[in-house]
């Protein structure tokens, strides 16, 4: 079976959902289908996958972000062209333009439907208000949704989404390099809602009670010099995961707009002990298994940083349950998940 993944994302750009992408078309392969990966940008070096580009992106403001789209007229034929030869199509947020659409009306195509997003307010008033609409083009489309935060934003017209959640290669994590048990690990852009500007203000509290405290922050970089900050800007796969194996500690500062918190599982595989945002989608990943705290306050971030770094036990114990905990997440078990939806759609 040929399948066709469709992501409105530039792929070589990095993001959550381009990363699920790249990695659902890998163990699709492996596992011995043959996978076509269709979506803007340059072509990618990446050897796990086939990917054919539809032209180049373009940045737009969104939901407190920064999104790379293909916007143009262009685009919309070549995701069609592109699809012609695939048996079953899987579109990753359907709704986003222009990519999304298109790939909507291959209608002679057994389809699947995966949104990611915790859409701002007033994109969950457009979907009630178009609600009709949407059932139209989704059509006979089998949808998912990534959690029950993204669920939760699909108008019940257009039915149940069956939750996948999204996956990572958790022994992938298990690097062989030394912890260091001052060291604190950020990974993502920066944008507001990712939370970095309230990482450094709780972080200035934070040495000025443990000098040798580090900050190490991936995925963002800035002029600035802050004390015991080292910004990587976008960093690869092996750097990341480097980084993260050497830390004590993951911080998640995102102020909300998640649906479900790839970063925060990458944190927990590496075995660091994770302090995120209490908000929704980053509850159902962590649960019990690290720290919560209020999104966008500064001094109850930077109290359970110190704490930890204070109690390197109670970090190396919170690090041992985050590490089991996310096994649940591990493309054994999802991927599995996503073949029972294919076998759905195509019945």
């Amino acid at each position: 079976m040929r399948i066709g993944l469709v992501c409105p994302y530039d792929l070589g750009r990095p993001g959550g959902v381009q990363q699920i992408v790249l990695e659902l078309g890998a163990q699709l392969r492996d596992a011995g289908e043959e996978v076509l990966v269709v979506g803007p940008g340059a072509p990618i070096r990446d050897p796990r996958v086939d990917f054919e580009s539809v032209g180049r992106s373009f940045t737009v403001s969104g939901n407190e972000s920064a999104v790379p789209l293909a916007l143009g007229p262009d685009a919309w034929s070549r995701t069609r062209q592109a699809l012609e030869e695939t048996d079953l199509v899987h579109i990753h947020e359907p709704f986003i333009p222009v990519v999304g659409w298109a790939a909507l009306t291959q209608r002679d195509k057994p389809t699947v439907a995966t949104f990611h997003a915790d859409p701002p307010p007033w994109v969950r008033h457009l979907y009630r208000g178009l609600a009709r609409a949407g059932k139209v083009a989704l059509g006979r489309v089998t949808t998912t949704a990534t959690s029950s935060v993204s669920a939760s934003a699909v108008p019940d017209m257009w039915g149940t989404p069956r939750v996948v959640p999204n996956a990572i290669d958790v022994a992938s994590y298990d690097v062989d390099v030394e912890r260091n048990p001052k060291r604190v690990a950020f990974l993502g852009r920066d944008d507001p809602r990712k939370g970095l500007s309230v990482l450094l203000d709780a972080w200035t509290s934070v040495r000025e009670s443990h000098a040798d405290a580090e900050l190490e922050v991936m995925g963002a970089a800035r002029a600035e010099s802050v004390r015991g900050v080292s910004f990587h800007g976008t960093a690869d796969e092996t750097k990341k995961r480097q980084v993260l194996a050497s830390s004590r500690i993951f911080v998640a500062p995102n102020l909300g707009g998640e649906s479900f918190g790839i970063v925060v599982a990458e944190g927990m595989a590496a075995g660091c002990a994770v302090i995120a945002s209490d908000i929704e989608a980053f509850r159902g990943v962590v649960r019990d298994a690290g720290v919560l705290v209020p999104p966008g306050d500064s001094t109850a971030l930077s109290s359970s940083i110190s704490r930890l770094l204070d109690d390197q036990d109670e970090a190396g114990r919170l690090g041992a349950q985050a590490l089991e905990a996310v096994k649940r997440f591990d493309w054994s078990s999802v991927l599995d998940s996503y073949r029972n939806t294919y076998a759905f759609a195509l019945s």
